[in-house]
């Protein structure tokens, strides 16, 4: 392993030494989410998620699409190194059962029938939707 996959890999094991950090890694797998659903399920202040979202996304480990005023973040499945690939796939096939990412699938299944503009309006402070 070369000094760029060590980085690489101290990198991506901080990004995912966070138990929100994975929560989030959980909730946008097999789907895309706005900031403001992130906000809704994890329960943390705006500029909280963001953090956690910018952290992910520096590892690799997400990727964001622009739409206007929103933005949406999914996991980096386009264009990973090897090693992020099977990070995403590790913490996933790892986690997927825990009661507490059950328990954010129950919720994020209610935040998604929630209109957008409706569920983005009612968070306090400024959020980047």
């Amino acid at each position: 392993m070369g000094e760029e996959n060590v980085k690489e890999f101290i990198t991506i094991t901080k990004a995912l030494s966070d138990v929100n950090r994975v929560r989030i890694l959980l909730a946008l797998d097999g789907r895309e989410l706005c900031v403001c659903q992130l906000i809704v399920l994890l329960g943390l202040a705006p500029s909280t998620v963001s953090k956690h979202l910018w952290i992910l996304k520096q590892a690799g480990l997400v990727d964001l699409r622009k739409e206007g005023r929103w933005s949406y973040y999914h996991i980096n499945y386009e264009s990973p190194s090897e090693l992020i690939l099977q990070a995403i796939n590790w913490t996933i096939t790892s986690n997927r059962s825990s009661p507490l990412i059950m328990k954010d699938n129950k919720r994020l299944q209610e935040i998604l029938k929630m209109k957008l503009d409706e569920l983005c309006q009612s968070i306090p402070g400024p959020t980047t939707h």
